[in-house]
């Protein structure tokens, strides 16, 4: 009897929308009013820049997910880069490992902010109570997706719908009720623009915005599912990218409208900080109470539709490495009758179920941008142009305007990203001191490296081949 295999089954708009869900989440509904902390009136531009990294670098996933559209997504890219029998092999295999910490790391923050907007809407006064949420929440998106794709992305559009319809009413109600002036450009005109761009405010806040546009490379790690992967692919990441960053902006300029600036700054140097729930708020104020409950409804069915997109996704890439013959072979089985990667998804369910209960919001996102900088979107960029070097141009369905330039760009700007990540403060047992998020992505480098060499040797592969 054949074995079971993944199955083309993923359109355009079914992939564009998995894209958006992964990408809106709980992200700009928890970060919206921090950006508007760090960068005072000039909070539109940091997400301006979170759009332009996003559009740079996904210049470089639409390449190569069209040249190579399979299952993985920066698995296979890294593996192909770097040579399959030697770097190759360790390059994709540090991103596994990464994986394996990162995308429960998401998971966990995307729980984390749920049980954030949750109680404003039932009150979680004792400690444990918030963790029960975010850990619950964990529990039931293993539960929908332990099913067959087909029916994944009927109910990805669904939920896509949700989307737009929560940013659509948000946006309304900004446009229609305008009471604080917001400014699209600098507040000291284009000449502040070059000191704001360098500052350390736009450093901390575009550490936000870039964790809120993460996602539009989900679709990537789909490859073997989608029908017309070379058209479809680059053409869902940038409809992604445009479609959320405009509501992004639209969302943000019409919060920024009716709750001023100086009034969240004011929130968040005071005791009781409304600003976790500046949406609720916002909603209040136009629409009464009964209108912000419904909207917290509305987010919180927006952040759970966000983590359905991300563990599906990333559930694929150590099946993929698994198949490939570069994994723990257990991550390489499909389930028998409904053809998905089960043992990836439950492990990876279960690490972000443990990662809910144990961590805080803001030490999460800064751990997922340090893991993922150097090895995936580092890492891959060098990689592209690698392959380019060796294997030409003449067989990419999508080649990429002005290269080198976004490919160069984008590793200066995700390198001076890494190096920006501030660091928190952690208190334990009576000791007070400081995480470094950049240490702790290169501690872990370190053990994968550890990992890689005992199962190459295991396998009596490079650099331990005969």
């Amino acid at each position: 009897m054949s074995q079971p295999t993944l199955q083309r089954r993923l359109g355009l708009v079914q992939a564009t929308a998995l894209n958006m869900i992964d990408m809106v989440g709980i992200g700009p509904f928890v970060t919206l009013p921090l950006v508007m902390g760090f960068m005072g009136p000039n909070f539109l531009l940091a997400w301006l820049v979170g759009a332009a990294l996003a559009a740079v670098d996904g210049l470089i996933w639409s390449e190569l997910g069209a040249a190579y559209p399979e299952a993985g997504g920066s698995y296979r890219f890294l593996k192909l880069a770097y040579g399959e029998q030697k770097w190759g092999r360790y390059m994709s295999f540090l991103y596994v490992w990464q994986t394996l910490i990162q995308s429960p790391l998401v998971l966990a923050s995307g729980a984390i902010g749920f049980a954030q907007y949750f109680s404003y809407l039932v009150p979680l006064p004792l400690w444990w109570q918030p963790k029960l949420v975010a850990g619950s929440v964990v529990l039931l998106l293993i539960a929908l997706l332990y099913r067959r794709i087909e029916d994944i992305g009927k109910l990805g559009v669904a939920l896509w719908v949700g989307v737009l319809g929560l940013m659509g009413w948000l946006i309304f109600g900004g446009l229609t009720h305008v009471n604080h002036p917001v400014a699209i450009f600098p507040s000291g005109g284009f000449s502040a623009l070059p000191g704001l761009l360098i500052s350390a405010a736009m450093g901390q806040a575009a550490v936000k915005t870039i964790y809120s546009y993460l996602g539009y490379y989900n679709v990537c790690h789909l490859g073997a599912e989608i029908i017309k992967p070379e058209r479809v692919i680059p053409r869902s990441i940038f409809l992604s990218i445009l479609g959320i960053a405009a509501l992004y902006l639209l969302l943000n300029w019409s919060v920024g409208t009716v709750i001023g600036w100086q009034e969240v700054q004011g929130w968040q140097a005071g005791a009781g900080d409304k600003s976790q729930f500046i949406i609720s708020v916002f909603m209040e104020r136009l629409y009464g109470p009964a209108a912000a409950q419904a909207a917290t409804g509305l987010v919180l069915l927006v952040a759970f539709a966000s983590l359905f997109a991300v563990l599906l996704g990333y559930s694929r890439i150590p099946y993929a490495a698994a198949a490939d013959g570069e994994f723990l072979p257990v991550f390489g089985k499909l389930h028998p009758t409904k053809q998905f990667p089960y043992v990836s998804l439950l492990l990876l369910g279960g690490v972000g179920f443990v990662f809910s209960l144990l961590f805080r919001l803001g030490e999460v996102i800064s751990a997922i941008l340090a893991m993922r900088i150097l090895v995936q979107f580092v890492g891959q960029a060098v990689g592209l142009l690698l392959l380019r070097r060796r294997r030409g141009t003449a067989a990419l369905p999508f080649k990429m305007p002005l290269y080198p330039l976004p490919v160069i760009v984008a590793i200066l700007v995700w390198l001076a990203v890494f190096w920006g990540i501030a660091p928190a403060e952690v208190s334990w047992g009576g000791l007070h001191f400081k995480l470094y998020f950049q240490f702790a992505a290169l501690g872990m480098m370190a053990l994968g490296t550890g990992a890689f060499l005992l199962w190459s040797k295991r396998q009596a592969k490079w650099p331990f081949a005969q």
